[in-house]
């Protein structure tokens, strides 16, 4: 059966910078304003993942997440890897040789518009501490694969929220 919301207009409730607020029929929604978009990079070498921590606001304490950016917040038009790379460099202080898309992903399409295009990052290259830009406050982790369920599971017990993105890395032991 089809949604009768399906063809109904769209309504914009609230804009911010970054943010739209939106109804549809029943359904309320938000994504992303002005057409920006996400990045996210999956970077491994040599058996280890880099992850990153960083307060988040809306959930009130520090979140352990793979790195991640917006594409075209500062310059409309800017190519998604291009922004991986620079999100990438920022944060971490890597700079990955080449860059593959592995496609476009929803993280909860039953509440929030909004997709990232999700990005493996291979020949990686130390060039800096990383840590973001001013005010960000980011902690960069490199954490072995095989130890990775039982740091994850050591950061829930010190109160750290978990980005659903990292099912990625924990997925297949899950399974099990």
């Amino acid at each position: 059966m089809t949604d009768p919301d399906r063809d109904a207009p769209e309504e914009v409730m609230w804009q911010g910078r970054f943010i739209t607020a939106k109804q549809r029929g029943k359904w309320e929604y938000v994504g992303r304003a002005r057409g920006i978009q996400a990045a996210v990079i999956l970077a491994m070498d040599d058996g280890h993942v880099l992850l990153v921590d960083q307060y988040r606001v809306p959930l009130g304490r520090r979140c352990i997440e793979l790195p991640a950016g917006l594409v075209g917040d500062e310059a409309a038009g800017e190519d998604a890897s291009i922004a991986a790379a620079r999100e990438l460099e920022e944060e971490t202080g890597y700079r990955p040789a080449r860059l593959e898309s592995l496609g476009q992903f929803f993280s909860s399409p039953g509440m929030v518009s909004e997709s990232f295009t999700l990005f493996r990052a291979h020949g990686l290259e130390k060039t800096g501490d990383g840590g973001g830009v001013e005010g960000e406050d980011i902690i960069v982790h490199r954490i072995p694969l095989a130890t990775l369920p039982d740091q994850i599971a050591a950061w829930r017990a010190q109160g750290y929220a978990m980005d659903v993105k990292l099912l990625l890395l924990l997925g297949a032991g899950m399974m099990a």
